[in-house]
């Protein structure tokens, strides 16, 4: 009797890449395949849109087209480091206002030169998907994930 292997074949996601009434749009940069898809995977599954890029190059390139509410940065990247993006994304003015989050495993420098060039929040890999999730809704909106339009008014003190 002869054996003969077989390929398994794992299921497909249940997540989309484009969300329908997703509550934001995060471009997600990273050299790691593996990291960018866990990272994915995460914000899809509560609803958030997500565009991946490899480097800092890479980003450059595809943030006009993409427009996200939001990008994260790994810092150790080839061609374009996550630091050097973020002083180019803050220099111009189409993106000196889009929110930018490093996702990395930082040094005290690289938080401190992240600081300099503008980026709003740190979150040291290996990162908690819960507490990434939470990061990602406080930079593109309110913690219910609702995004807030340009007409959008804050709460008034002491109004739920």
């Amino acid at each position: 009797m002869e054996v003969r292997k077989r390929r398994t074949r794992w299921p497909v996601p249940t997540y989309s890449r484009v969300v329908p009434g997703a509550s934001g749009r995060v471009l997600v940069v990273d050299d790691n395949k593996v990291i960018r898809q866990l990272i994915r995977v995460n914000l899809e599954l509560e609803g958030i849109e997500v565009v991946t890029a490899a480097d800092g190059a890479e980003c450059l390139d595809v943030v006009h087209q993409v427009r996200p509410d939001l990008v994260t940065l790994d810092v150790a990247m080839p061609r374009l480091d996550g630091l050097r993006t973020a002083g180019r994304l803050r220099a111009d003015p189409r993106t000196r206002d889009i929110p930018l989050a490093i996702v990395s495993a930082c040094t005290q420098y690289e938080v401190e030169s992240g600081l300099d060039v503008g980026v709003d929040a740190f979150l040291a890999k290996p990162f908690d998907p819960q507490e990434l999730v939470r990061l990602v809704r406080e930079l593109i909106g309110d913690p219910l994930g609702r995004v807030r339009g340009p007409g959008d008014a804050e709460p008034a003190a002491g109004h739920a």
